[in-house]
């Protein structure tokens, strides 16, 4: 077996960029297995969700991430633990990379005591170490984005802050506001649109009059590549993280990705596009699909070891589902606490 393949990724379109990233992309045997296993782990997560969800377990709001995985893999290959990240409500993959244990977000989409925001959150307000949340308005999280970014420029520790949004998000007055004072004061902040197509039930080009989202910072430079491929996500991202740390200011990355699942679990997805688009994606750009041939085919790991994999994750997930239905609700004298951060 080989440990190492290279890969021929990719095409990157750069706006006010005099070069981008490598074209060239270098995967180890360990670096590829790992993605997957991150990958297919969320993959499995979403899945699970969404059964427990038309069970009635999980109530409420519940936006799953299967589709868009790469861009949580690629992205968090490419920043270190340290760096900053906040997202939009899609926010069950993040919380995942960020660190949060697969027990602790099903139990926290259940409205367990065990659960990473103690049952109290829900699918939207998820939080961990660097990981600013799933925030439930739409955009909201894109200032808050560059003031971690202000904040890592105070303390000069060399940290970024990865902002992300959707494009239905990225027509909102607040991001404009963002992106001027973020060049004004050259903040170490990747903006991050994660363009998945559809906007809740509108399509981009129903919605923007250019879709060209990696353009739309104007004065601030920015790249587009394909979202599907965790190693093109991976080398943009890390081209990003340089540009900010070399303090030349804010950056703009658009992912051209796409979403399974309807916008929410009260969507069912298939009024605006049809399943044809949905299967077309799905067999020839899958990202956790691309990789595994990907890797078979440079003989970097064998269909037995994605098998082991694969009953690996699916027993951990399954394992978690047992604790997210069994683990009590927190009780109703928890409910005033964890209000004002100096509570005694």
């Amino acid at each position: 077996q080989l440990s190492t393949a290279l890969s021929n990724c990719f095409k990157c379109d750069l706006h006010r960029l005099e070069e981008g990233p490598p074209v060239k992309a270098e995967l180890t045997r360990e670096q590829g297995l790992q993605y997957y296993r991150t990958m297919q782990t969320v993959r499995r997560m979403e899945l699970k969700a969404d059964q427990l969800y038309k069970q009635k377990i999980i109530r409420g709001f519940c936006h799953l991430y299967d589709g868009q995985e790469a861009c949580a893999a690629g992205i968090e290959a490419a920043i270190n633990p340290s760096d900053h990240l906040i997202t939009a409500y899609r926010a069950h993959g993040y919380t995942y990379t960020r660190g949060v244990s697969v027990k602790e977000i099903l139990a926290e989409l259940t409205g367990r005591r065990g659960g990473v925001a103690k049952g109290k959150g829900g699918s939207m307000h998820m939080y961990a170490p660097h990981f600013y949340g799933g925030n439930g308005i739409v955009g909201a999280q894109v200032p808050l984005g560059a003031g971690i970014a202000l904040a890592c420029q105070y303390q000069g520790n060399n940290q970024v802050c990865v902002t992300l949004y959707g494009d239905g998000a990225a027509n909102q007055g607040q991001l404009f506001e963002s992106y001027n004072m973020a060049a004004l004061w050259k903040l170490p902040c990747i903006f991050i649109c994660e363009n998945n197509k559809y906007g809740m039930g509108t399509s981009v080009e129903r919605a923007a009059a250019s879709t060209d989202y990696y353009k739309r910072g104007d004065f601030i430079p920015g790249l587009r590549v394909d979202g599907m491929d965790v190693l093109c996500v991976r080398e943009a991202a890390q081209f990003a993280a340089d540009h900010c740390r070399a303090g030349k200011g804010p950056i703009i990355m658009e992912l051209q990705t796409y979403r399974y699942h309807g916008h929410s679990m009260s969507d069912p997805g298939v009024s605006y596009r049809t399943r044809e688009e949905i299967q077309e994606v799905r067999s020839k750009s899958d990202p956790i699909s691309m990789l595994k041939e990907r890797m078979l085919s440079h003989n970097m790991a064998s269909v037995e070891e994605f098998k082991e994999i694969d009953i690996e994750i699916r027993k951990q997930v399954e394992d978690a589902t047992q604790f997210a239905t069994s683990d009590p609700e927190p009780p109703l004298e928890e409910l005033c606490n964890h209000i004002f951060s100096n509570n005694p």
